[in-house]
């Protein structure tokens, strides 16, 4: 093995200099004894033969490296959503990168051991399993993009991801909405009332630009490098619709674009606390802004229309998704149940089976070997007769 490489001494310690795919490699053994040299690069050596040889800049590189390349992917591609990446790379960095736990560890020592570690130390943060798991799918992420550059040869084995909780399955009843509606104040209600009956996101909402709407044909046109699938659609303005844009019309401020703004002009943002506020005084807890979208989903489907229109206003791409939003409410489920109930009352209760004596002791037609056997005996209204064929083994003896 040590024939494919070389030692030799520089000073007091020894070197090991071997080739791997048509490139020398030279590192300093650290030692001046040169059994230990040997040693060294005999483990060079297997590691190139096992395929699992590591160069020295792939030895250098921490995670630190791995979140900038990660980052830089998405100023390239110009991906929407770089503020969601920052956020995970935050909590990622508090645990393996400068300042963390591992503070700025290796990549080559990021395996699932650590990826293990690091969920369970999310979890004691109380942060949900669906957040867990995404943020351990945009480490994997910095691997695969650190493997393209060239800068990785294998990307680690990752653990199992954490069981995540079900879809929600939230709704706005109307008397609801309106409960919540009260507590909040008059930009925040503007808001709730698009997204009551548009069903539009969140973000799609609160950036929506006036340059989008179109007052004079009362349709909004959303722009498709905003929107989620990246397909602009269009959103006709009429009744509690039209009469929000109205409103923002009155408050519209020539230095902002924004349709929604609080009264200086800023844009609104996170009204988190103030929304949990409004919902825990209507005594509505765990009630999302979100939950409109499912509604809007539901309510366009129950007022008859079509599936692929509903599609259209709501934004949604593919059937599976919306499937999921058109959850059945649990109002329905006990209609449902209340019609079987009903189904099963008008039911006919007397028994449609002759007993197998009766069938024993009924006559036989000479002629057609068939039983025949009046209805009457039965109470019903319109006597008739029945025939069947009785099975010989239950001829009674003569």
């Amino acid at each position: 093995m040590a024939s494919r490489g070389r030692i030799y001494k520089r000073g007091n310690t020894w070197w090991l200099a071997y080739s791997h795919r048509g490139k020398e490699y030279r590192e300093s053994s650290g030692s001046s004894k040169k059994a230990d040299a040997n040693e060294l690069l005999n483990s060079r050596l297997g590691d190139i033969v096992s395929n699992r040889f590591v160069g020295h800049a792939e030895r250098k590189l921490t995670f630190d490296d791995l979140t900038t390349g990660y980052l830089r992917d998405y100023d390239l591609r110009r991906l929407r959503s770089k503020e969601i990446a920052e956020l995970r790379v935050r909590h990622l960095r508090s645990f393996f990168g400068e300042g963390g736990r591992l503070r700025n560890c290796l990549a080559i020592d990021i395996g699932a051991d650590l990826i293990r570690q690091y969920q369970e130390f999310r979890s004691n943060e109380d942060a949900e399993a669906a957040t867990v798991n995404r943020e351990v799918a945009a480490l994997r992420r910095m691997f695969a993009i650190a493997l393209k550059n060239g800068r990785m040869r294998f990307v680690p084995p990752f653990p199992d991801k954490l069981e995540e909780n079900p879809p929600r399955q939230g709704f706005f009843e109307h008397n609801e909405y309106l409960a919540v509606r009260v507590h909040l104040r008059p930009e925040y209600q503007d808001v709730l009332d698009f997204a009551y009956y548009s069903g539009w996101r969140s973000s799609e909402i609160k950036k929506l630009a006036w340059a989008e709407v179109d007052l004079q044909g009362r349709v909004i046109r959303l722009d498709p490098g905003r929107s989620k699938n990246k397909k602009g659609r269009p959103l006709p303005l009429s009744g509690q619709l039209f009469q929000v844009i109205e409103r923002r019309v009155a408050q519209r401020r020539i230095d902002t674009p924004r349709v929604f703004h609080y009264g200086g002009g800023n844009a609104i943002g996170d009204f988190r606390k103030a929304w949990r506020n409004a919902c825990t005084k209507a005594g509505l807890p765990g009630k999302y802004l979100h939950d409109c979208r499912r509604t809007v989903a539901r309510n366009l489907i129950r007022a008859g229309v079509p599936e692929t229109v509903a599609m259209g206003i709501t934004g949604h791409k593919t059937r599976a998704v919306f499937d999921r939003y058109n959850i059945t409410a649990e109002k329905e489920l006990r209609e449902a149940m209340d019609r079987l109930t009903d189904y099963v009352a008008d039911l006919p209760t007397e028994p449609d089976v002759v007993p197998m004596e009766a069938v024993r002791n009924a006559p036989l037609d000479s002629k057609t070997r068939t039983i025949v056997r009046s209805r009457r005996s039965t109470g019903a209204a319109n006597p008739c007769e029945w025939r069947g064929r009785r099975d010989s083994n239950s001829r009674p003896p003569a």
